[in-house]
């Protein structure tokens, strides 16, 4: 059990149980005054994340052992255990601001530095019920941030926690959102915690009301609060611009793809990364080599050899125009708005990583794999059997073949549905049927921009199906979409305004395989 499943900072299940138990016994966890916890409540909410992704890796075992299912009730109910202590830290918290409030006392704000302190300052170890707020400030107020005395990774975990604070309170999210914005925060900020600062930038109440109100037009209306979030955001841009204006983070496009599940069957099964740079750099190497050695004998020489794999990311520009009388009519644009791009950069990304060039866009997994030693040939020259089918499914090694999954245009799975019309192949399922979602009990995934049609006039090539291992082709995502808003658009006749408006957006991303051995693609054109 240990050696399939670990902890997401490399503790075994066995370690994290053993930590839980350690802090909060195996009955409960106890939180009044004569033994606090002693995890405070963004810690707690930081081991939640990790006990969550543990159970989750339940889901790669095809079969539970004993072992499995009690080391799963064991997490289960450390889950469980870590929730009711992050709601009796909050249900605190929440007490102490009524108890304040109901002496009708007003307070005011710490200064850094003082004799008290801040209480975003506070030692979170030395008060571990402290939830990271402040009475009467908020996790996006940067200004009391001690920095002197202080090492730059106290300062990132500062950063970080409040970042998890914000995405808890930030405006316009639904639980799916605040979900994804945790898991991304989670899984790839660096030490210099720049996602944590992009999402405490654009998260905030104030930065959103700005943002509306620039998609509307409104920058006159614009609070000093307001415009001081404006610029504090457009500072921390990833994209490299000096122009527009981010977007909210709870209504980034990557955020909200990750959060509703992408339309993009290739996104879907492929392995998603967030980029903080222009190149996404990765490891990766062939299986480590083992050998059996005699006792006492000097070990062979096992070492492998590393690679890094590198993505690079491109521009991606879109344009939502709207008229005047839409937008006046219109109470949620900005919402609107952000949903608008999340589909458009759908849309464009599911052609691009099928059959992307890598010239000024993501490499698409059929431009990768063209002339390599993954590629297959049919049986017979511009003809498409289903033989071809077992030939290109057998072809792929049996430690990716367990993962893989099909890729093909839905025309190319009508043609194999219709080697079952005899009813004895047993290969799929009947005509009549829609299209099921597994061929010789792998996921098929569909892509519209792939060959739909098996050529029969000499081409050089024509890739009708492909089979593998998505978790290597890697897609890297740069968080930070910026937005600006065009006033006035003019007709093309006589250069007149037209009665409309519009938002030009632009953002930036990649993909690539990472081990074209990993796949397998088939080619049943006639000339090589």
């Amino acid at each position: 059990m240990n050696a399939r499943l670990t902890g997401a900072r490399g503790m075994t299940v066995d370690e994290l149980l053993a930590f839980h138990r350690g802090h909060f016994g195996d009955a409960r966890m106890e939180a009044d005054d004569k033994g606090p916890a002693v995890l405070n409540h963004a810690q707690t909410v930081n081991k939640i994340g990790e006990v969550k992704e543990e159970l989750e890796r339940f889901a790669e075992l095809d079969k539970l052992t004993k072992d499995d299912e009690a080391h799963f009730a064991k997490l289960r109910d450390t889950f469980f255990q870590l929730d009711e202590h992050r709601k009796q830290l909050e249900r605190a918290a929440d007490l102490e601001k009524i108890r304040e409030a109901a002496k009708g006392v007003k307070t005011t704000r710490i200064v850094p530095g003082s004799a008290r302190g801040s209480g975003m300052d506070r030692d979170p170890m030395a008060d571990p019920r402290d939830t990271g707020e402040q009475r009467d400030g908020d996790p996006w107020d940067l200004r009391n941030i001690q920095t002197f005395g202080r090492s730059p990774g106290e300062v990132s975990d500062e950063l970080r926690s409040r970042a998890y604070d914000a995405i808890e309170r930030m405006p316009g999210a639904t639980d799916s959102v605040r979900e994804a914005a945790t898991d991304i925060l989670e899984r790839f900020d660096d030490k210099e915690s720049t996602l944590a600062k992009l999402c405490l930038a654009t998260s905030s109440p104030q930065y959103m009301r700005a943002w509306a109100k620039m998609a509307r037009g409104l920058q006159h209306e614009l609070e000093p609060s307001e415009a001081r979030a404006l610029a504090e955001a457009r500072a921390m841009s990833l994209t490299d611009a000096n122009g527009g204006y981010l977007v909210p983070f709870q209504l980034d496009p990557t955020v909200i793809i990750t959060s509703n599940g992408s339309l993009n069957q290739i996104r879907q099964a492929a392995r998603q990364v967030v980029a903080t740079g222009d190149v996404w750099n990765g490891v990766s190497s062939a299986a480590v080599s083992w050998s059996w050695d005699a006792e006492s004998s000097e070990v062979s020489d096992d070492s492998t050899t590393f690679a890094q794999p590198n993505v690079p990311v491109y521009t991606a520009r879109g344009f939502v125009p709207i008229t005047i009388e839409a937008l006046m009519d219109e109470q949620n644009v900005t919402s609107e708005v952000a949903k608008l791009l999340a589909e458009g950069k759908d849309d464009l990304e599911s052609v691009a990583f099928a059959t992307g060039s890598g010239s000024g866009q993501p490499t698409g997994i059929v431009t990768a794999l063209a002339g390599t030693s993954s590629e297959i040939n049919a049986a017979a020259d511009d003809t498409f059997a289903l033989a071809d089918v077992y030939t290109l499914e057998g072809a792929l090694p049996a430690k990716h073949r367990g993962r893989a999954s099909w890729l093909a245009n839905n025309s190319i799975y009508n043609r194999i549905r219709q080697f079952d019309t005899a009813g004895g192949a047993g290969l799929w399922a009947r005509v009549g049927e829609g299209r099921p979602n597994e061929l010789l009990g792998r996921p098929a995934l569909e892509a519209e921009s792939m060959d739909g049609t098996v050529t029969t006039t000499g081409a050089t090539s024509n890739f009708i199906l492909v089979f593998g291992n998505f978790q290597n082709y890697v897609i890297a995502d740069r968080i930070g979409m910026t937005v600006e808003f065009i006033p006035h658009l003019f007709h093309v006749t006589n250069n007149r305004p037209s009665g409309q408006r519009g938002w030009f957006a632009y953002y930036r991303t990649g993909a690539d395989s990472v081990n074209d051995g990993a796949f397998r693609m088939l080619d049943v054109a006639s000339v090589a």
